[in-house]
Parts: structure tokens; C-alpha cells; sequence
């Protein structure tokens, strides 16, 4: 223990994948914020809270099952010589997952309708519990998967994957709710989503789409439409002051 702690290499590799975990979490929390918005507003905050800790669970056990996550990848069949493996399946169908919910919350948004009017509020929370459960056992898959090829120590690992959730604990209420008071945004951020579902399936199947690619884009993206909200602030302003 003491020979990891005066490691400069050790200490470097855990700096440089809890960076990487944070930044791969971002998904994570989005996908939290618009799920968890068709919660009451008493019930969300405890709804994300939950969310990312089953995140936290989830990662380090699959952590501690090193040798399972290794057997994923050996090849279950064969198509158009692409080999496909238990965890390509799993990556596959987190994808198709997240692009249907994805594409019905954004038809939501264009239809402005609210379809959960008149269920009962337990069975709502369970619904939403049970979404946020399937991916994010999809992205503690991805997560886990990113951390093993990054270092070589298990404590090195969930030392930065707890970090990475612990500062998604304290930045999710932020995001979620700059997210969602902001229609434009919250739209950019389903489209972001919808691409992480294809870079999953991509990846499935052996395409695979570089996270840094996505991840300048979409920034680039919030970067322009910040832009935009300043612009339309400023006139709203000036308008008023007329």
C-alpha cells in the first residue's frame, strides 16, 4: 500500500483516469437529468442521488469481477465476420436503449406532450429507478472497461471511480438544473445521447467512433448555443429597458 501511495506513475495514472471518469460520467448525469425530469420536482434530486450511486456500486463490483469482464469479450457467433461477443450485445443493447429513449424524449419536447399525467407516483419512481439501473450498468460496463486498459492496480481503479462520482454527486443538481430550465440546451443534450447510443452500437461492432471526436463536438455545440442564450438575454434586456 505504501509503494503505491510514493509511485509518481501510480499517482499519475490515477489523476489521468479520474479525469477520463469524470468526463465519461457527463453522459451519465445528462442522462439522468431529462430522466428524472418527468419526476415530481421533490423527487428528482433523490432520484439522481440514487442513480449515481447504484453508478458507484455497479462499477466497483464489476471491478472486483475482473476475470468475468475479461470472459465478455470471447466471441459468441459470428456475423459477416464480425465476431460478437457477450459484451458487444450488452453495448448493443445500451445503445438501442438509449436512442429510443433519446428520440421519444425528444418527440416529447416537439409534441409538448407529458404522458405520465394520471400514473401513480410510486410506480412512476420505480419506472424511472429501473431505467437509470439498465444504463448505467451499460456505462459501468464502459467505464470499467476504460479503467482496466488505464492502470494496473484495483485500488488505483475504484480510488478514481469514486472520486468521479463524487463529483458527479456534487455537480449533478447544477447540470440538471441548467439542463432543463433551458429547452435549447436540454434539446442538445438529447441529440448527445442519442450519439453516445450510436457510438455504443458502433462500438459493438468493431466501429470504433474516438469518445474525443463526440465529446469536441458536443462542446462545441453547448459553446454556440451559451452564445446564443447571451445574445437572446441581451435583447430580452435591452427590450425591457425600452
Amino acid at each position: 500500500m505504501f509503494e503505491l501511495l510514493t509511485d509518481p506513475s501510480v499517482w499519475a495514472s490515477f489523476l489521468t483516469l479520474s479525469l477520463l471518469e469524470i468526463v465519461l460520467g457527463v453522459d451519465n448525469v445528462i442522462f439522468l437529468s431529462i430522466i428524472t425530469s418527468r419526476l415530481p420536482a421533490h423527487q428528482q434530486p433523490k432520484a439522481r442521488r440514487i442513480g449515481l450511486i447504484l453508478a458507484l456500486i455497479g462499477r466497483v463490483v464489476l471491478l472486483f469481477a475482473l476475470s468475468w469482464i475479461i470472459s465478455l469479450n470471447e466471441p459468441l457467433f459470428e456475423i459477416i465476420e464480425i465476431k460478437i461477443s457477450c459484451r458487444d450485445l450488452i453495448l448493443a443493447s445500451g445503445g438501442l436503449f438509449l436512442i429510443y429513449k433519446s428520440i421519444s424524449e425528444i418527440h416529447k419536447m416537439i409534441d409538448g406532450n407529458k404522458d405520465d399525467h394520471g400514473k401513480p407516483g410510486a410506480a412512476i419512481f420505480l419506472s424511472v429507478l429501473l431505467q437509470i439501473f439498465v444504463l448505467d450498468f451499460v456505462f459501468s460496463l464502459d467505464s470499467v472497461l476504460t479503467a482496466i486498459g488505464m492502470a494496473e492496480h484495483l485500488l488505483v481503479m475504484i480510488a478514481a471511480i469514486m472520486v468521479a462520482v463524487c463529483v458527479m454527486l456534487i455537480a449533478a443538481e447544477t447540470i440538471s438544473s441548467f439542463v432543463l430550465k433551458r429547452p435549447t440546451i436540454k434539446m442538445l443534450a438529447l441529440s448527445f445521447l442519442l450519439l453516445i447510443g450510436i457510438t455504443l452500437i458502433a462500438d459493438s461492432v468493431d466501429l470504433h467512433i474516438p469518445r474525443g471526436l463526440i465529446y469536441f463536438g458536443i462542446a462545441f455545440a453547448t459553446f454556440v448555443e451559451l452564445l446564443n442564450l447571451l445574445a437572446r438575454n441581451k435583447k430580452t434586456k435591452k427590450y425591457l429597458d425600452l
